[in-house]
């Protein structure tokens, strides 16, 4: 059985195996190249690291301030994975190098520069442009718009996770370490998207607003399991592959959009698409740089997050009626070509060509059968996603209103 997810749809097959997908985007930007080959010094310590090859190197001191609790902190964590903790503390100046990826809060959009300015005079003719854009939107187009905005609004989860990984911690809050401020800085970011998306459908009249607010409070309350096992490699993996897909969806959505009269719809998922191919690219960035300093390690890594599964955030989405809801939203999302088995598949491909896996040399038994075994999974998923899409293809209709207690049947 395989089971393959990513935040934002699933695709469920029965030929010959169970292919989970999930999520969401648009083209990602091309990221600087792994370099390979280099020679490699001992790492601090062996403890955790087995046969693993690391350049890792004693913690440079902190380069911005610590409080008396932090320093504390640095000094007796050990955890699950100290090897790949000394590994994030190297790489704590190339993060902070990298955090201008995030725009300023002067630079960035906001919610209120799509939406009906309530306090002008014509407020009532700016929310009626917003209702007849969206009449004509098709009601499977507006379960992935809802599927997709309860996504982005379980963003308290996302945070959450982020500070579960060791060495990407914020222990007070506050910190000053890089990976703390990138933590709140994306997350920072990432806020506006569910605010705009739940503003906007509520303008629209089209959905049911408090069976949508039930299922986000649901979602936030019952959480979700990426299987991280706060291994922070495993961390940086799985955001580089769901924040492309994020973007694959919202750039079909847009495009949806866009073709059934929904401008202003499709304008703010492109925007919001965009945010996510920044994203992508910081966390591939990051991933790049733990292939540098420990390919093997990170190799390894990665090859048991790409055979195994990469959970869907909203898997455990549920507004209390339909206990199969997410199956559902995955199916009408696969189905209009929001994402696909396809999509996952490529993203799969994309990355293993992304990371230049298969051009590392001189790496240690363990990381050589990983680096094969990865290699080879690409043309797998994509046999699977083909049988996925003919499945799809020949599902009979179904009653929507029935399924998604979001939707307002209209007369």
């Amino acid at each position: 059985q395989i089971r393959s997810v990513c935040p934002l749809l699933v695709v469920k097959m029965r030929t010959p195996a169970l292919l989970l997908i999930a999520a969401s985007t648009l083209p990602a930007t091309a990221v600087g190249s792994v370099r390979t080959g280099m020679t490699m010094r001992r790492p601090v310590s062996s403890t955790g690291c087995g046969s693993i090859r690391c350049t890792a190197t004693e913690p440079p001191a902190a380069s911005f301030p610590l409080t008396p609790l932090e320093v504390e902190y640095r000094e007796r964590r050990r955890g699950l994975h100290p090897h790949k903790v000394e590994v994030l503390t190297q790489m704590e100046p190339y993060v902070g190098k990298h955090l201008n990826i995030l725009k300023t809060v002067e630079d960035s959009w906001q919610p209120q520069d799509f939406l009906p300015d309530l306090c002008r005079e014509d407020w009532r003719e700016q929310v009626e442009a917003v209702r007849k854009e969206c009449a004509n939107l098709p009601d499977e187009v507006l379960v992935a718009v809802v599927g997709d905005t309860v996504t982005e609004e379980a963003l308290p989860t996302y945070q959450t996770l982020l500070n579960t990984f060791e060495g990407m911690e914020d222990p007070t809050g506050t910190s000053q370490n890089p990976w703390a401020r990138w933590s709140r800085g994306w997350t920072a970011e990432e806020n506006r998207h569910g605010d705009l998306l739940n503003k906007f459908l509520y303008v629209s009249g089209r959905v049911d607003m408090r069976a949508m607010e039930v299922t986000v409070q649901n979602l936030i309350r019952d959480g979700f399991n990426p299987q991280g096992e706060k291994d922070p490699y495993r961390g940086i993996i799985y955001t580089s592959f769901q924040e492309r897909a994020t973007k694959i969806s919202h750039q079909n959505v847009a495009r949806l959009c866009g073709e059934y009269g929904a401008k202003t719809l499709a304008k703010l998922t492109t925007r919001i698409a965009g945010d996510e191919a920044r994203h992508e690219m910081a966390y591939q960035l990051f991933f790049k740089e733990m292939l540098r300093i420990d390919p093997d390690g990170a190799i390894i890594t990665f090859n048991n997050m790409m055979k195994a599964q990469i959970t869907m955030p909203a898997e455990l989405m549920t507004d209390g009626h339909n206990p199969r809801l997410f199956d559902d939203f995955s199916r009408v999302a696969q189905k209009i070509g929001v994402y696909t088995a396809l999509d996952y598949a490529d993203i799969i491909d994309y990355l293993v060509k992304e990371f230049e896996i298969e051009a590392f040399t001189g790496l240690s038994p363990d990381a050589q059968e990983a680096q094969e075994q990865v290699c080879k999974l690409p043309p797998r998923y994509k046999k699977l996603a083909e049988r996925s899409l003919k499945s799809i293809g020949t599902a009979k209709e179904e009653d929507l209103h029935y399924k998604f207690s979001w939707l307002v049947r209209r007369a």
